[in-house]
């Protein structure tokens, strides 16, 4: 048999590159588009929460639950974490998809990536329907106003110290170091197939839930639907996994947590 030619070979080496190029911005418009519709819904409820409440937020303020309320507060609470923790994700998405290309011959790998992608929501939703449970207990104990604001400050003031000193222990720096090396951890714990990938979503979503679930309780404290603070942890959870000094960064502003719980619970 002949020898592939040079060319023939950087043909090869040149389409090989282009494909990638083109899966990866496939997958980043699937995920960009993902998180933008989330937040098309989050902004414009936020705001008719705190104005007329005659739109996407009309059927938010109610003084019992039911069933129905309850499933709709979880839906709420979906669509709200995937607009907070998809962008921050992006970079492990991406990292995924570079890693099934070189790992093994191209075998669907923007159906892989999106499965990773989806076990990362998966693990999310998860989280939604445990705080929408906490919502729940919170709201029958009076602890929330039918506004979805802390009716508490010891609450907000314990709220805001245990985010701040959850920002130090060591579980928070493990759970940090994975989403700020998603190179690594993903290397380490590979698997093949769809199912692998959407595990390894899932694996990848409960870490970055051990890294930011005490930031999400926050929302109890300054308001579930306030658009401020869905802004503020958003941003703080994006230079925690993206900035140099984001490690850093976040225990610095841990630390200013403690002195304003302590500040809000005694004042």
């Amino acid at each position: 048999m002949g020898r592939a030619s040079p060319d023939s070979v950087a043909d090869d080496a040149s389409a090989a590159d282009s494909s990638s190029r083109r899966d990866r911005r496939f997958i980043l418009a699937g995920v960009v588009l993902v998180a933008a519709l989330s937040w098309l819904y989050v902004v414009p409820a936020a705001r008719d929460m705190y104005g007329s409440m005659s739109g996407l937020a009309s059927w938010m303020m109610q003084d019992h639950w039911t069933v129905r309320y309850g499933a709709l507060m979880f839906l709420m609470w979906t669509v709200m974490m995937a607009a907070m923790m998809l962008p921050s994700a992006i970079p492990a998405v991406l990292t995924f998809a570079t890693i099934v290309r070189r790992r093994t011959q191209p075998d669907r790998p923007v159906a892989r990536t999106y499965a990773f992608a989806g076990g990362y929501l998966v693990a999310w939703t998860l989280f939604s329907a445990a705080v929408t449970v906490l919502q729940w207990l919170l709201s029958e104990a009076k602890l929330l106003s039918p506004m979805m604001e802390s009716a508490s400050a010891p609450m907000s003031g314990f709220l805001l110290a245990l985010a701040g000193i959850y920002q130090w222990t060591p579980l928070k720096s493990a759970c940090l170091e994975n989403c700020r090396s998603p190179m690594i951890a993903l290397s380490q714990r590979w698997r093949p197939g769809i199912a692998g990938a959407l595990r390894m979503g899932l694996d990848y979503g409960i870490y970055c839930i051990g890294c930011c679930w005490a930031l999400m309780l926050l929302l109890f404290a300054a308001g579930v639907m306030s658009l401020a603070a869905i802004t503020t942890i958003t941003i703080l959870v994006l230079l925690e996994k993206l900035a140099p000094f984001g490690a850093f960064g976040g225990r610095m502003t841990g630390a200013a947590m403690v002195v304003a719980g302590v500040w809000v619970a005694i004042g």
